[in-house]
């Protein structure tokens, strides 16, 4: 599908925060929507447990290997990638919806997803986070006391 389809005349924008896992990409995200008005966020499907404190179609939407595999199969994707044997995705309508309702558009993706992203929405403003170091990200992804492969 054509970057005209997510983005019509008159469209909203689509930002791109993108990050290694435990980079900083939410903590940004959240900061974004609550000092900037204008911004939704667009929230990914992904097939990982949920963490405590998550809530399915808030954090993410939460789904089992055959409803995104559906998904797939159906080419509702603007992005998906498998990132530590988990899938996640960003519904082309999620976006769709948020830039038809006149506002931003803000995706929290890894770096395959904003490559997608770049791909079918050319003008979409793309953001890549560096943390501060290899120690710092370890110490992130240690501090969230989940296992490697639940990221």
């Amino acid at each position: 599908m054509s970057s005209a389809s997510v983005r019509g005349r008159g469209a909203g924008l689509v930002f791109v925060v993108s990050a290694p896992s435990g980079g900083g990409k939410t903590t940004l995200v959240r900061k974004l929507l609550t000092n900037v008005g204008g911004l939704r966020f667009s929230v990914s499907c992904t097939t990982r447990r949920r963490r405590d404190g998550e809530e399915d179609g808030v954090d993410y939407h939460f789904l089992d290997e055959e409803q995104f595999a559906r998904h797939v199969a159906n080419g509702d994707f603007l992005e998906c990638a498998e990132v530590h044997g988990r899938r996640y995705g960003t519904l082309r309508s999620e976006v769709d919806r948020i830039l038809a309702d006149g506002a931003d558009a803000v995706l929290d993706v890894d770096v395959q997803g904003a490559e997608s992203v770049r791909r079918a929405i050319p003008d979409a403003v793309l953001t890549f986070l560096l943390p501060p170091g290899f120690g710092e990200l370890q110490r992130r992804l240690e501090s969230r006391g989940t296992a490697p492969l639940e990221q």
